[in-house]
């Protein structure tokens, strides 16, 4: 197959089979940021319902010890977010996911942040042997996206913790300038808890879901219709800079970058510097930087430049690190080498929320028609 190659950011038909390129030879992606940051309109338009919104989740939150949540990773979107909230004269709950994976960096950071800001944190601990068994069926299943487990979780706290305080708003780290782009098939719904169940029933070697935080699909409709529980992506609503959000957090909280995009999280790290290239051939890094070239962040010639780095600056780090990660998980190395060399699963080979969502958006739409 000839490689064609998006004349504006850096994804190829190898990146995803189905993507479209225009008579200029833009893909589908581009083209869809464009639509996107259209749809939220002008800087100005921006900032008017970015002072809107605070309002409003002040309002909410009259009374209250808390006036919204906002989840901390020790990375730069969401401590750039505490931040703004800080900024903003906004009362939140931090909230952090311990899974069991934190590099010290990340701890520090999180740390410094709410310290300097004054807010109260609260760690949620998983269960570790449940958890890691989790992660370890969703590599022996051979589906990509073995972060869907902790993305799951850390919503689900936030919506449990947000009934527990009454507090109708959470911010979210989500921004359409740096992760509006991802190629059709690298990741799946963060919200699919069937998928979740079926995996780990079938490859998690006897591992029941006990403790595990999760959010059903009738769960979710419950918090979203009764509780109106809600989620603002604030960093669509302003100038978003990751370098500038970098140099400040440096500068305001001794805030220390830890390099890649999620790379406070040791597993994660592993997973996308080592687990998707070797096993998928997927490098999420084209990704990141499409949404910084369109973003205006970035060059493409620069971002072909950092495109040629290797992920791992040193061989020793990435022995080093495979050595952490295999230690934790129990596992061998041949055991494990076996696994990247499997044909991978497609997520859709599993049962999964998406039949429930797809009949109550027709059902939503059938109200809309007879009304």
């Amino acid at each position: 197959m000839e490689i064609k190659t998006c004349l504006t950011c850096i994804l190829d038909n190898q990146d995803d089979k189905d993507i479209a390129f225009d008579e200029n030879g833009v893909c589908h992606y581009c083209r869809s940021y464009e639509v996107q940051m259209k749809q939220i309109g002008t800087l100005e338009e921006r900032e008017k319902e970015l002072l809107k919104m605070i309002s409003k989740i002040k309002a909410a939150g009259k009374g209250k010890k808390y006036d919204c949540l906002l989840g901390v990773s020790g990375g730069v979107d969401s401590s750039y977010m505490a931040y703004l909230a800080k900024k903003y004269d906004l009362r939140p709950l931090i909230i952090h996911l311990d899974n069991g994976w934190n590099s010290d960096t990340a701890v520090s950071n999180i740390e410094r942040i709410c310290t300097s800001l004054g807010f109260e944190l609260h760690t949620y601990v998983i269960d570790w042997e449940e958890f890691v068994g989790m992660q370890k069926a969703y590599i022996r299943a051979g589906v990509v996206d073995i972060e869907v487990l902790t993305d799951h979780a850390i919503k689900a706290i936030t919506q449990k913790l947000s009934k527990k305080y009454g507090v109708k708003y959470s911010l979210s780290g989500f921004n359409l300038v740096t992760e509006a782009i991802m190629p059709k098939g690298w990741t799946h719904s963060k919200k699919d808890y069937l998928n979740i169940k079926d995996i780990v029933l079938k490859f998690g070697d006897g591992i029941k879901i006990k403790s595990f935080p999760r959010i059903t699909f009738y769960k979710g409709l419950i918090n979203y219709w009764w509780y109106k529980l809600e989620s603002f992506h604030i960093l669509n609503y302003l100038p978003y800079n990751k370098v500038e959000a970098k140099a400040l957090l440096k500068k305001e909280f001794d805030w220390v970058d830890y390099g890649g995009k999620h790379y406070e999280s040791i597993f994660t790290k592993f997973y996308q510097a080592y687990i998707l290239p070797t096993k998928f051939g997927i490098d999420k890094r084209k990704a990141h930087l499409s949404n910084l070239i369109c973003s205006g962040q970035i060059t493409r010639e620069k971002a072909l430049e950092e495109l040629k780095k290797p992920l791992y600056d040193d061989p020793k780090e990435l022995a080093f690190e495979k050595e952490y990660v295999l230690k934790k998980l129990n596992w061998s190395e041949k055991y494990f080498d076996d696994l990247m060399k499997q044909t991978p699963r497609e997520h859709e080979d599993f049962d999964s929320d998406k039949r429930l969502w797809d009949n109550y958006f027709k059902f939503v739409q059938l109200l809309k028609f007879w009304r």
